[in-house]
């Protein structure tokens, strides 16, 4: 879904060197007890936010969390974590996370992928 893939362009531009330091003033916002929201790399009452907003609340609760604390230990490290995110289409739901550790010529980063059906698909066990 090309607005998905949009989406995770802009997320990773806030996570990208150089961009993350400022996005990382928003840590709190995905604090433990705290929902994702997409107003936060969205620009709310636009289609790409109505996009993601709808897809983020397809999504099960375990993804929430586990993205949420991804996002939140990056941001809350000195210096913040560089995060690369990505979507791609699967049947059920599925999350993959890397973290590549710094080098002493590099910084490391943490990868998420992200597999679901697509947004209009609902998955033939889902109410």
């Amino acid at each position: 879904m090309p607005a998905l893939q949009t989406a995770m362009t802009k997320l990773n531009s806030s996570f990208a060197p150089g961009e993350i330091d400022k996005f990382a003033t928003s840590a709190d916002k995905f604090a433990p007890g705290k929902t994702m929201d997409a107003g936060l790399i969205t620009q709310p009452g636009t289609v790409l936010h109505k996009a993601l907003e709808s897809y983020i609340a397809t999504l099960p609760g375990s993804f929430h969390e586990s993205l949420r604390s991804v996002i939140y230990y990056a941001l809350t490290q000195k210096p913040p974590i560089p995060v690369t995110f990505s979507w791609a289409p699967g049947y059920d739901y599925e999350f993959n996370l890397w973290h590549a550790p710094d080098a002493a010529e590099t910084r490391g980063g943490i990868t998420v992928m992200i597999k679901s059906r697509y947004p209009a698909d609902p998955h033939p066990l889902q109410k």
